[in-house]
């Protein structure tokens, strides 16, 4: 299969499975300029199936590097709300939205911490109007993934320009099943793999989980009405979609006062085109109480200190050890994938459709329910192959989900 053909599959799957465009809709995309070639492409899928619209909505490192070096202060606690409008008007109208990652994990690197909390926070409060509606699954949206060549040469240090961006594109194919003779099928089963997990899980209706592996003795206490999900969703529309592409995980919502004890990071986090390493947390009755990083210390403070729910657990996600992004053996960067590789946690705001009747609820009935609401959502990765996690029954009793990074169940 020639990279072409590869690419026109991958198009191809991110129009019919991950977003699952329909007739007279309209597409919205965002995205890094590197990507221009592929978002031609996934254009041109778009409008054979059936897409009225295809907006594309474009950034540029460079010019953001630009402005973190060169901005005066004041500029970062701002945020363009005509921006933050357009995707709003867009989701009314039921359009589509398709994000592409691929930035350089180190972007930002030296950059004063507390322009990115600034901007960060700036971005989280103008867009939380557009939050819930993705959070909410009121419509159909998907990320999926272009390889740059400054991410590509940090995940092949031995491999310059070309080079990586090739490979990195063979890792992005391999992670997607862009390699089998027809991926959309062969999502439809991975996908109804995952499904077998959740019905499991939800059929079980555990009061807690106990994490526990070297460094890691952590209890995640479950919402009474938590409901567990999978990799596909449905939008307010009745449309099938798959948000993340990869995605290995089965997860659902914390109870936001009941997560107690410490948990440690085992890849990454690029968090803002900052990257923080093997940092723990420790939690009581849902806050983080104590923290240490050792690298990006700095950003992790200013990002537990976004709202009062960023120190909070607000998704939770079960993620086998062996998957096909983990068998790569590489470390990514980039969430989208390294979460997909590992047991992984949300710092911040929960999914409203992971408790009972959520989707219809407001913030506040949500707060009530015992879920977290935050205008951040960050995942980490804590998943290893020494990990047993154990879910608590309401009588105490204790079963196995996993064992050694596998499932148990």
């Amino acid at each position: 299969m020639s990279f072409n053909e590869k690419i026109e599959k991958y198009a191809d799957l991110a129009v019919r499975v991950g977003i699952n465009i329909q007739k007279d809709q309209t597409l919205y995309i965002r995205t890094p300029m590197h990507a221009a070639a592929f978002v031609r492409v996934v254009a041109k899928k778009a409008y054979e199936a059936g897409a009225k619209h295809v907006r594309v909505e474009w950034n540029d490192e460079e010019l953001t590097k630009i402005k973190y070096q060169h901005a005066p202060q004041e500029a970062f606690s701002e945020f363009p709300q005509w921006q933050a409008d357009v995707l709003v008007k867009e989701a009314e109208h039921n359009a589509a939205f398709l994000s592409i990652a691929g930035s350089d994990p180190d972007l930002l690197k030296g950059i004063d911490p507390e322009r990115i909390a600034a901007a960060n926070k700036a971005s989280g409060q103008a867009n939380s109007t557009f939050r819930r509606y993705i959070q909410s699954d009121k419509v159909s949206w998907s990320i999926v993934a272009v390889p740059s060549e400054k991410w590509a040469e940090k995940v092949f240090p031995d491999k310059q320009g070309e080079q990586a961006i090739d490979a990195l594109w063979e890792a992005i194919f391999a992670a997607t099943r862009i390699h089998e003779q027809d991926p959309i099928v062969a999502w439809q089963d991975h996908l109804a793999l995952l499904d077998e997990k959740m019905v499991t899980l939800n059929e079980k209706r555990f009061h807690a989980l106990h994490y526990t592996s070297d460094k890691t003795d952590l209890t995640i206490e479950l919402p009474p009405t938590h409901i567990w999900a999978s990799g596909g969703s449905t939008s307010k529309a009745g449309v099938d979609f798959v948000a993340n592409m990869p995605t290995e995980e089965v997860f659902t919502a914390a109870q936001k006062d009941g997560v107690n004890g410490t948990v440690a990071s085992t890849k990454p986090l690029n968090y803002g085109g900052t990257l923080i390493t093997n940092f723990t947390l420790t939690f009581k009755n849902g806050q983080v109480v104590d923290f240490s990083a050792e690298e990006g210390e700095e950003t992790l403070k200013r990002l537990l200190e976004t709202d009062e729910g960023s120190r909070s657990i607000g998704e939770v996600a079960l993620v086998p050890h062996r998957s096909p992004i983990s068998n790569t053996n590489l470390i990514f960067y980039n969430t989208l994938f390294d979460e997909n590789a590992s047991n992984h946690l949300a710092l911040g705001s929960a999914y409203a459709f992971n408790i009972k009747g959520g989707k219809d609820m407001n913030e506040e009935e949500l707060n009530d329910a015992g879920i977290n609401q935050s205008i951040t959502h960050v995942d980490f990765m804590m998943g290893s192959a020494e990990m047993n996690i154990d879910g608590i029954h309401q009588d105490g009793t204790k079963e196995a989900v996993f064992r050694n990074g596998e499932w148990a169940i």
